[in-house]
């Protein structure tokens, strides 16, 4: 469980990470933090492009950046979007997320009071990870 003070930070963090979105297609910035289990927290943004098919959500952005770092283990994600209700990961972004944090919660903010807090095997139930390969 993740401590008030460790949440409301995460939640800062990805909706100042919205700011940076690159998003004038969709005209909607999405913003995440990460929590690895290290106690380090990463941001990312979507970033797309002209070509959608090569679009990045803000989800798989943040945990790119904190596996290029070395990190490979995913506590917590938080996601916000400009929305009046909470939108949780996309499908693509449950399965990153499964590679490095099976067992993380996964919360998801918007602009109006209402949030969705899960864990990862609720989004992404009998998922197919790294455990398979063996």
């Amino acid at each position: 469980m993740l401590s008030a003070d460790t949440l409301l930070s995460l939640e800062a963090a990805a909706r100042a990470a919205a700011q940076a979105s690159y998003s004038p297609y969709s005209k909607f910035p999405v913003g995440a933090a990460i929590l690895c289990s290290s106690g380090k927290v990463f941001t990312g943004c979507n970033v797309e492009n002209a070509s959608y098919g090569l679009c990045n959500c803000a989800e798989r952005t943040a945990i790119f950046t904190a596996a290029a770092t070395g990190e490979r283990s995913i506590a917590a994600v938080v996601v916000y979007t400009p929305t009046t209700t909470p939108s949780s990961p996309c499908g693509a972004c449950r399965q990153v997320i499964n590679e490095f944090g099976p067992d993380a919660i996964v919360i998801s903010i918007c602009d109006a009071p209402e949030r969705l807090e899960t864990t990862l095997p609720a989004l992404l139930p009998a998922a197919f990870g790294p455990k398979n390969l063996l």
